[in-house]
C-alpha cells in the first residue's frame, strides 16, 4: 500500500481494502440463521434471524465492525462467522451495519450511518417487526466499531426522540481517545504488527481530515491546540492506569 502510494497508483487506504476484500463471503443462510444483506433507513446492513422458535420476544444486537473507520466490513469471513455465533448462541436479531468508510467519507459519516441504523432499529414498529424485547436490545463493535458503539450509546442517551432504551454497550479493544497518543499502550505497541502506532496515527487522522499536516502533528503528539493546553492537565489518563505503569 505504500508503494502503491508513492507510485501514486492508489490512496494507501484503497490497497488496505484490496486486501479486505479477499475475506468478503456471501450472506449465506444455514439451519439455524436466515443472513441477508439489505439497507436500514438507507444503510447497507447485513441481517441475522435466528430460525428457531423465539419463545417469547428475542434479544437484538447492532454491530459495528472495526477498521480505523477506513476499513472492514460486515461481510469479512471474521465479521460474518461472530455475527453468526451472536445470533445463534443468543437466539438475537444481528444487525452488523456496513458504515461509509474514508476516505472518501470523513468523519461525522461513519457516526452518522450507525446512528441512524440504530434510532431507525429502535422505533417499537421496526422491533415489533422482528419480535425484539425493547427491554434486551445493546449496541457493539470492536476497535473503531467500538468507538462507534460507545458514541451513539452517549447520543442515544441525549435524544429525546428515542423512547427506547440500550439495555449494555459492548465495547471490544474500543478506541475511545485521540487526545494523546503517546500513551503506554501506543509506546508498548510502537512496532508491532497488525496495529502499530503509525497505522494507528494514519486512521485517526484519515478519518478526521485529507490534510496530511494532521497526520504530521498526531505523529509527533503535538495536533491539540494551544489554547486547550490548560485543560489536557484535567484529562489525567494516568489515574486509570496500573501503579506500575504510571
Amino acid at each position: 500500500s505504500e508503494v502503491a502510494e508513492l507510485l501514486g497508483l492508489m490512496h494507501y487506504m484503497e490497497g488496505l481494502r484490496l486486501i479486505t476484500t479477499v475475506e468478503l463471503v456471501a450472506p449465506t443462510s444455514d439451519e439455524n440463521i436466515t443472513v441477508t444483506d439489505t439497507e436500514l433507513s438507507g444503510v447497507p446492513v447485513r441481517l441475522y434471524l435466528p430460525r428457531r422458535a423465539p419463545g417469547g420476544l428475542r434479544r437484538a444486537m447492532l454491530f459495528f465492525h472495526g477498521g480505523g473507520w477506513c476499513l472492514g466490513d460486515a461481510g469479512m469471513h471474521g465479521y460474518d462467522h461472530m455475527s453468526r455465533r451472536f445470533s445463534n448462541e443468543l437466539n438475537a436479531v444481528v444487525v452488523s451495519v456496513n458504515y461509509r468508510l474514508a476516505p472518501p467519507h470523513r468523519f461525522p459519516a461513519q457516526f452518522e450511518d450507525v446512528y441512524l441504523v440504530t434510532k431507525f432499529f429502535l422505533q417499537s414498529k421496526v422491533l415489533s417487526q422482528y419480535g425484539v424485547d425493547p427491554a434486551r436490545v445493546c449496541v457493539a463493535g470492536d476497535s473503531a466499531g467500538g468507538n462507534l458503539a460507545a458514541a451513539v450509546a452517549q447520543q442515544l442517551s441525549e435524544d429525546p426522540e428515542v423512547k427506547t432504551k440500550l439495555r449494555a454497550q459492548v465495547l471490544i479493544y474500543p478506541a475511545l481517545q485521540a487526545l494523546d497518543l503517546d500513551l503506554p499502550s501506543y509506546r508498548d505497541n510502537a512496532h508491532k504488527p497488525l496495529l502499530p502506532r503509525s497505522l494507528m496515527v494514519r486512521f485517526w487522522s484519515e478519518y478526521f481530515s485529507a490534510d496530511p499536516a494532521l497526520r504530521a502533528a498526531m505523529a509527533s503528539n503535538r495536533h491539540g491546540p494551544p489554547e486547550a493546553g490548560p485543560l489536557l492537565p484535567l484529562v489525567n489518563w494516568s489515574r486509570w492506569l496500573p501503579a506500575a505503569m504510571r
